[in-house]
């Protein structure tokens, strides 16, 4: 079973078992996290939400908080002398996924 869930603005594809890089989400490692926002749902039989299925959760552990590597900005127009340059590390949560509910049936 999977299901795809949405969190910081984007949506994943997990399973049962993955683990999972997603926006910062401000809790401590070893902590449990629920995701309620379940758009779908898959495996032998699907369940499509409009938007979420409801009576799905994800539940998942923190297993640490960390940044991204480091991308760079550069911006400059020719001929005009303007060049920019920046850098930027996005903060992530690395999440493992421990069950997929589906037991409530909507």
């Amino acid at each position: 079973m999977y299901a795809v869930i949405k969190t910081g603005g984007k949506q994943y594809k997990v399973e049962t078992g993955d683990t999972i890089q997603i926006e910062k989400i401000n809790a401590e490692k070893g902590d449990s996290v629920t995701f309620d926002e379940v758009l779908f749902v898959g495996g032998e039989e699907y369940r499509l939400g409009s938007p979420r299925v409801e009576g799905v959760t994800v539940s998942g552990k923190i297993v640490r908080q960390m940044r991204a590597k480091k991308i760079i900005v550069f911006k400059m127009k020719k001929r005009k002398g303007y060049r920019k340059k920046q850098g930027h590390r996005q903060n992530l949560t690395e999440v493992y996924i421990t069950q997929i509910d589906s037991a409530k049936e909507a």
